[in-house]
């Protein structure tokens, strides 16, 4: 399915048909990546003294609870209810789903004291295209691994304050990292990052959103991409979501 997209820039095209997933499926147990100490994802049956809610066990039809954190149990998109003393919903909060996208690959600078950081001159030196106002950061090294991953109590990369300012200075709406999150684990709840991005509490920008634990396969080149992020409609900061890039047609 061919689509047109017209923007300030005219007219583009996107085969609909070939859709590049960047989400992580969320699966029953530990086989999924994990962050900030939650438990592991689970998915089972009902089960009550008159009924059993799997098809295998006898059940008329397969009917499960599951169990999870958005945060940590994998690809999530969050709004500035994350951080806000107020309460906002990311379903409320984004209402436009498609956006053009800038995917870039950087390697987190290790810093003196052992960090490794996505720095500013890291996100200005990797842009090209400057119409896009959504960005996704592909971090090195990239493997499968990203997909079952445990990031609890490893200290793993994440953005400098600094170059959450360059991204939003650069016209960038949207923010998406292969990072359990855009700051530092243990900070002692500063979350500089999530504050400038969102400018929060100074200048609040409620449109913007942030989705981490996305995995970018080193298939998918960098480039500018039709994103799509889709997500379950749940009234809180943050949802599952699922980020999908379309590639453009040459004209």
């Amino acid at each position: 399915m061919i689509a047109t997209i017209e923007n300030e820039k005219g007219y583009f095209k996107v085969d609909l048909s070939k859709p590049l997933d960047i989400s992580i499926p969320l699966r029953n147990g530990k086989d999924n990546p994990s962050a900030w100490y939650v438990d592991p994802i689970k998915i089972e049956p009902v089960r009550t003294a008159q009924y059993i809610g799997s098809v295998a066990e006898g059940g008329t039809v397969n009917f499960r609870n599951i169990f999870f954190n958005p945060h940590g149990n994998g690809t999530h998109t969050e709004c500035v209810g994350h951080i806000a003393k107020e309460v906002y919903s990311i379903n409320q909060q984004l209402k436009k789903y498609f956006f053009l996208a800038e995917l870039i690959t950087v390697n987190p600078e290790k810093q003196s004291n052992g960090d490794r950081v996505i720095t500013a001159e890291q996100i200005i030196t990797s842009r090209i295209n400057r119409n896009a106002e959504a960005l996704v950061i592909r971090t090195l090294p990239n493997t499968d691994y990203k997909k079952t991953r445990q990031y609890s109590n490893t200290n793993p990369p994440y953005l400098d304050s600094k170059a959450a300012v360059a991204i939003i200075n650069s016209g960038i709406n949207h923010l998406l990292i292969d990072l359990p999150s855009v700051d530092k684990e243990v900070d002692a709840g500063i979350l500089a990052a999530h504050h400038a991005f969102w400018e929060y509490p100074q200048n609040t920008q409620f449109h913007r959103s942030i989705t981490e634990l996305i995995f970018v396969p080193n298939s998918i080149q960098d480039g500018v991409y039709l994103l799509e992020i889709q997500f379950a409609p749940f009234e809180n900061d943050a949802s599952p979501s699922r980020p999908v890039l379309y590639q453009f047609i040459a004209q």
